[in-house]
């Protein structure tokens, strides 16, 4: 079996909790915060960075530039409707979003998402190891490998997800602190 493709697929998943965890507010503004938000813009669902520039020219203010002018009303509208708990500014050409201080009370319910999506993050990576050990298994009963390769490879897999499973600690560890200490 492959164990380069079994690393891609575990950074991958690593990479996708990072950013889901890049979208929680932190005290600082943050261009990730909205970039995901999905916007209904003629019908069709489209994220927000995709039909607008958005800049943070302050510690506390996302500025978002619509590529469309039309599209303000319908950006507004999915921020409102997003966990983000913010009312956009319109100026008519562009919208405004002004971050408040966290209170202790929302730090904590933001800590408690980071260790929600960090779980999530941690049964996506034992799911691929599952997988993969659920093919090497195969292999094995198909006698297309040996009884020692498939012991080696087994432990080389759960090295891997032990690997993945210590560097999703850690970034989820780095945004708790970051909400804890605000700013």
């Amino acid at each position: 079996m492959d164990l380069s493709g079994l690393r891609q697929k575990m950074e991958r998943m690593v990479e996708l909790t990072s950013e889901e965890l890049s979208s929680i507010r932190a005290g600082r503004a943050s261009p990730e915060l909205v970039w995901d938000i999905s916007v209904d813009y003629h019908g069709t669902h489209a994220r927000l960075r995709d039909l607008a520039m958005i800049s943070v020219p302050e510690v506390r203010i996302i500025h978002i530039q619509p590529w469309d002018k039309s599209s303000l009303s319908p950006i507004a509208k999915a921020i409102l409707k997003s966990d983000l708990g913010i009312n956009p500014i319109d100026d008519g050409n562009s919208l405004r979003l002004d971050l408040p201080p966290l209170s202790e009370e929302r730090r904590v319910q933001l800590s408690k998402l980071v260790r929600k999506k960090m779980e999530e993050g941690k049964v996506r990576v034992r799911n691929v190891r599952r997988d993969f050990i659920s093919d090497l298994r195969k292999e094995l009963k198909a006698k297309e490998t040996s009884e020692d390769e498939y012991r080696r490879e087994v432990t080389e897999v759960e090295r891997l997800t032990e690997e993945f499973i210590a560097k999703l600690e850690k970034r989820g560890k780095d945004k708790e602190e970051e909400i804890m200490e605000g700013s």
